[in-house]
């Protein structure tokens, strides 16, 4: 946190190292937050540019004080709305959408389980409702409040425990019937 702050205040004064290193530190959180959130490897990393972008821009408005991390994040879930929002209004108006297209790129063997459950996992976060995906994933990854979250989806702290509960139940089911077969 307080390497956070300090970064945060050489990159307003126009560091770019500063830039770079937030960057660096944070860039694989928010990829595996945006993956298990949109389920399709390329948006992902399309989003957490976009995010990086603006915030790169926006270092005026940057408040030093503050969880660096918990910001991104919620930049994050906030950006994967609007994809969705206007994924959706495209799709209404009639131009397809390409399939989701998981990277077939050859993992060392040492990652093939590791690989082969992250895709188990992020299949069945993908068989649940959107809401409760980003609740369960913003509480376990981006280590969000459900006070956090409720502010991000305007939503009560109690509508939020819910989501949380009925996600993990919806996981807990997919997952054990996929185990099963």
């Amino acid at each position: 946190m307080i390497e956070d702050r300090l970064l945060i205040r050489k990159f307003k004064r126009g560091n770019a190292d500063a830039l770079r290193r937030i960057y660096e530190k944070y860039k694989n959180d928010m990829l595996k937050l945006s993956v298990a959130l949109v389920n399709d490897v390329t948006a992902a990393e399309d989003i957490v540019e976009d995010v990086f972008l603006v915030f790169a821009r926006s270092a005026a408005k940057i408040k030093s004080q503050g969880n660096l991390k918990k910001y991104l994040s919620t930049c994050i879930a906030n950006r994967i709305r609007n994809y969705k929002r206007d994924r959706q209004r495209h799709k209404s108006s009639g131009i397809e959408q390409a399939d989701c297209v998981i990277s077939n790129t050859k993992r060392p063997e040492q990652w093939a389980i590791l690989t082969e459950e992250m895709e188990l996992l992020g299949n069945a976060l993908a068989r649940i409702p959107y809401e409760q995906r980003e609740v369960v994933t913003l509480y376990m990854q981006a280590d969000m409040t459900f006070r956090q979250i409720a502010k991000i989806q305007n939503a009560s702290i109690n509508t939020i425990q819910g989501r949380y509960r009925y996600g993990m139940d919806k996981l807990r089911s997919i997952l054990n019937g996929e185990i099963e077969k």
